[in-house]
């Protein structure tokens, strides 16, 4: 998850003629805007913009591998799937609403919690961007906790179930948080570095040209959707992990605490923690060495991830 900016236009072909006067290999940002198509009428705009078809898509491939996954008892303890593929559609909805209203919730108190004081009205307002994967985790959590014990569903075999079928979500998302051109890297001399458009991208304070910076965004698809999403379906579906309840649950905690930490290193901080004594944003230290927010919130993820991956397996 991620915030979402305004819709940028931007002449592409200046950066690119641009760049060799700072950056030799620097890529310039592809010709994509975040709508795929969009029609006007009247003062009415409608558009469909990849972030939102990432969301939908992601929700449903997880969904199908889901089901997939119970209507293959052998995978489960006691070749016992945990619930039925009507229970699963029905959980599905309060994912939706979990993820919506808890990555809005969890940008507000995490993020911008002083400005939504004194804007109440706009903490509803998803359309102007402002989403949080942490906060969106702790809705799901929630929801799914709620739908368990209401259907007296094993919780642990529950938390396997979302967590092997989170990986395409992550994996669109990010690409849709690269394609909005949003949530870039720190500025870099990377062979792969991108200059993004946008003046507050091409801030960069002692680069007088053209600013190239990592794609952090692509760099968190590889690790939380790609690697950690396919070792988690790998070990789900070929190695039997599911038949210790919890443990795939706590690989995902521990995975992704993981991944978004190391790529903490590489994303730019949100602009509210940005000052002229604390550049990289940073919640805890400043100057060169610190802790920024997404670190912060991630560390519990970590050490809850590694004790329930024992905990698991202690108790099988």
């Amino acid at each position: 998850m991620g915030r979402r900016d305004k819709k940028h236009k931007v002449d592409f072909a200046p950066y690119a003629l641009q760049s060799c006067a700072m950056f030799t290999a620097a890529l310039p940002f592809p010709d994509i805007g975040p709508e795929l198509f969009s029609f006007e009428f009247g003062d009415f705009h409608f558009a469909i913009r990849w972030y939102a078809l990432a969301y939908i898509a992601g929700l449903v491939i997880g969904w199908r591998l889901i089901v997939a996954a119970v209507r293959r008892p052998v995978l489960w303890r006691n070749d016992n799937a945990p619930m039925t593929a009507d229970q699963v559609e029905d959980l599905l909805t309060w994912i939706i609403i979990a993820v919506i209203v808890g990555g809005r919730l969890g940008y507000v108190l995490f993020y911008k919690p002083g400005y939504y004081l004194g804007h109440p009205l706009e903490i509803p307002m998803v359309w102007q961007g402002g989403m949080s994967f942490h906060g969106g985790f702790l809705g799901v959590v929630i929801a799914a906790w709620w739908f368990g014990t209401r259907h007296r569903i094993h919780l642990p075999s529950l938390a396997d179930c979302l967590a092997f079928g989170v990986g395409p979500g992550l994996l669109l998302g990010r690409i849709s948080n690269f394609i909005n051109a949003e949530l870039w890297g720190r500025p870099s001399d990377v062979p792969w570095a991108v200059i993004f458009p946008g003046a507050a991208a091409q801030d960069c304070p002692g680069v007088l040209n053209v600013c190239a910076r990592h794609p952090s965004q692509l760099y968190e698809a590889a690790l939380e959707g790609l690697i950690l999403g396919g070792l988690m379906l790998w070990l789900a579906w070929r190695r039997g992990w599911l038949k210790t309840p919890g443990q795939t649950a706590g690989l995902f905690f521990a995975g992704y605490g993981v991944s978004r930490f190391i790529v903490e290193f590489f994303r730019q901080a949100d602009a509210h923690y940005i000052t002229a004594t604390n550049p990289h944003g940073f919640v805890i230290g400043a100057g060169e060495f610190g802790i920024t927010m997404g670190q912060l919130l991630s560390t519990p993820m970590i050490i809850a991830g590694v004790l329930t991956i024992l905990w698991a397996r202690r108790r099988a």
